[in-house]
């Protein structure tokens, strides 16, 4: 966030989504105001576009998927353009390494208290 009024308008459209009041341009502004922070006239109305075709739940919810999703999104299309339409591979499972028990000192003959 670049600004204090895109802060408060994202804090505002919070507000609006957890009190379950439909998010509009008009209620951002409200709010902002009540808070005493002046922003740009377009913000409340940006904010509001933007939530009217994103589901504010998804964004909370997935905040860190978008920089993990991203080198899988990149590399479906080459798999599908190589593949000539066939579905892609699923996920490899991921098999659990066995690492060797740590010796203890009783196995090396000697101990440090005896």
């Amino acid at each position: 966030m670049s600004s204090a009024g895109e802060a408060a308008c994202s804090y505002a459209a919070l507000i609006l989504y957890d009190d379950g009041i439909p998010i509009t341009a008009e209620k951002i502004a409200t709010l902002v105001k009540a808070a005493n922070v002046s922003v740009e006239s377009y913000w409340p109305s940006l904010f509001a576009k933007l939530f009217e075709k994103c589901n504010i739940e998804d964004l909370i919810t997935n905040v860190g998927a978008a920089g993990a999703g991203a080198p899988v999104a990149a590399a479906a299309p080459v798999a599908a353009g190589a593949g000539g339409g066939a579905a892609a591979p699923p996920p490899a499972e991921e098999t659990k390494k066995e690492e060797p028990e740590e010796e203890s000192d009783d196995d090396m003959g000697f101990s440090l208290f005896d």
